[in-house]
């Protein structure tokens, strides 16, 4: 198993890209796919925020990504304009793209190209600048920030104001490394909690200048600048000791027009610290167990396992496609997991000896003990179990959801990083009990826990991508949001031609994100933190 030797975060700015959208300019957002080994098939691995009505837009979300050097790291950076609060990206207008290695720009100090529209085929218009830095402080600046008296840019109303913050970088240039939320109609904002890697704000040097501008925010991106200052990180710190720090917010062209020009308001720190932002290798090397469960979908829509038609129909070589996900996904979670006892489930079938339905059912069919040893175990107990049910329905995704949540909110209670579940959920995609299952969701985000579904077959899975969230932020019944994303579902059938490695590769991409969300949500470390770098 390879070793991840650093994390690289990458800084991406483009310039003068495509215009397509008519009476304003474009959204852009860039998009950090990785190949997955397969012909053109890419799994994303992080995205910037989408910046509105802008040609050449700095991007203030930096992008992670593991560095591995005894690999070829194939990257592509996608750049879209965005019109819909969607996350699907297949709606929206591409402005083109750049495929490289991660080594092309580790090894560059500066990695710059102009966008393509496919391999060989340049869209016209538009570069895409991407900067790498190895992340070695794992310290984050915490602010809360406000300001008083800002000037009014607005004829009508009142300015709409936000905070950007640059570090300095070679020369003259300042590198963005934070945008605030835009408040709107109002010169005496206080902003949410700012959160920023201190690698970003001052590369880890409290001396090194900052720059904090703020400025009144337009819908057509023409943004006037209220006014700015620059600090450095040790001088925020002061305000530790007792009152505010107040910073004048200077508008060098009207304060060389005006002699009586004071300033154009105050912005006030209220308060700035520093805090570890741990990652899932702190967690997991600090001793976060990773519990895996399998729920394996035994309902009539997959066909008789006798007949070759059948997605349960096991192939004279052994496989079918329930098997290679459970196989896939089970090789690489295993590792995290040191009793190797995979609790695993069926549901929707008709189980002996009363052939009642069942909606979730030991698949080693001994109810008080549903542990497999090892992934082996698993595919073990799946074999037999085949042919010892009859697959039946309704297709019911909650029991099994809300059976793994009781044991997520046991492990809640402890208020340790102890444990974290992961739920595979394999299905022909023919749900039936959509709403309890969306409640069950918006139940397990506040659990350490991850569901991952992989749809077999040839369905649409429409349900299962309305799951996914990727078409808008799921809700309860109630209207209750998720409070974080935590399903991930893909179709099994876009990795039928991919090596083995590309499906787990893919439906486990978000678990690392989404483990690190959990605990940081819920303030705790790792049980064992790493020690401090001396």
């Amino acid at each position: 198993m390879a070793h991840c030797v650093t994390k690289i975060q990458l800084t991406v700015s483009c310039e003068n890209l495509m215009d397509k959208d008519v009476g304003s300019m474009s959204d852009p957002l860039c998009v950090l796919l990785q190949s997955t080994g397969a012909d053109d098939q890419w799994m994303e691995l992080d995205r910037t925020e989408r910046v509105k009505n802008c040609q050449s837009p700095e991007f203030a979300k930096k992008l992670e990504v593991d560095y591995y050097f005894e690999r070829v790291q194939k990257l592509k950076f996608g750049i879209y304009d965005i019109d819909n609060k969607s996350t699907n990206l297949s709606d929206d207008d591409y402005l083109g793209g750049v495929e490289c290695t991660l080594g092309q720009i580790v090894s560059s100090k500066t990695f710059t190209r102009p966008l393509q529209l496919k391999k060989g085929k340049l869209a016209g218009k538009g570069n895409v600048t991407v900067i790498a830095e190895e992340m070695l402080d794992k310290r984050a600046a915490v602010l809360q920030m406000e300001a008083r008296n800002l000037d009014n840019k607005d004829f009508i109303g009142k300015s709409d104001p936000f905070l950007e913050l640059y570090r300095q970088g070679d020369g003259d240039k300042w590198q963005l490394a934070y945008r605030s939320e835009v408040i709107k109609n109002n010169l005496n904002p206080n902003w949410k909690t700012i959160s920023v890697s201190l690698q970003s704000l001052c590369n880890g040097d409290m001396e090194k200048p900052i720059k904090v501008s703020c400025s009144d925010y337009d819908g057509d991106g023409s943004h006037d600048l209220i006014g700015h200052f620059e600090t450095s990180f040790s001088k925020l710190q002061q305000v530790e000791s007792g009152s505010p720090i107040e910073f004048e917010c200077i508008h060098p062209e009207k304060k060389k027009k005006k002699k009586s020009y004071k300033n154009s308001g105050i912005v006030r720190v209220r308060s700035c610290k520093i805090e570890t932002e741990y990652s899932f290798l702190d967690y997991v090397m600090g001793g976060c167990q990773i519990n895996f469960t399998v729920g394996v979908d035994f309902t009539g829509s997959n066909g008789d396992p006798r007949s070759p038609n059948s997605l349960h129909y096991i192939s004279p070589n052994g496989v079918n496609e329930y098997l290679t996900a459970i196989w896939s996904v089970g090789q690489v979670v295993q590792d995290y997991d040191t009793d190797k006892l995979f609790p695993a489930f069926g549901f929707g079938a008709q189980i002996p000896p009363n052939w009642q339905v069942s909606h979730e059912f030991s698949l080693n069919f001994d109810p008080n003990n549903p542990y497999c040893q090892g992934v082996q175990g698993i595919i073990d107990a799946y074999r037999n179990a085949i042919v010892n049910v009859r697959l039946y329905g309704p297709t019911n995704f909650s029991p099994i959801i809300t059976h793994v949540s009781k044991f997520a909110a046991d492990s809640a209670r402890q208020n340790t990083a102890g444990q974290y579940y992961v739920l595979l959920i394999i299905t022909d995609g023919e749900i039936t009990d959509l709403d309890q299952t969306r409640n069950a969701i918006v139940e397990a985000s506040k659990l350490p826990m991850s569901i991952i579904i992989v749809g077999v077959g040839s369905a649409d899975f429409q349900a299962m991508e309305f799951l996914d969230g990727d078409e808008g932020v799921l809700k309860s019944l109630t209207g209750e949001p998720v409070f974080r994303d935590i399903v991930q579902f893909v179709p099994f059938r876009q990795f039928q031609n991919a090596p083995k490695e590309a499906l787990a590769q893919t439906v486990l991409a978000e678990v690392p994100k989404q483990l690190v969300s959990y605990f940081k949500m819920r303030n705790l470390p790792p049980v064992n933190p790493p020690k401090p770098a001396q």
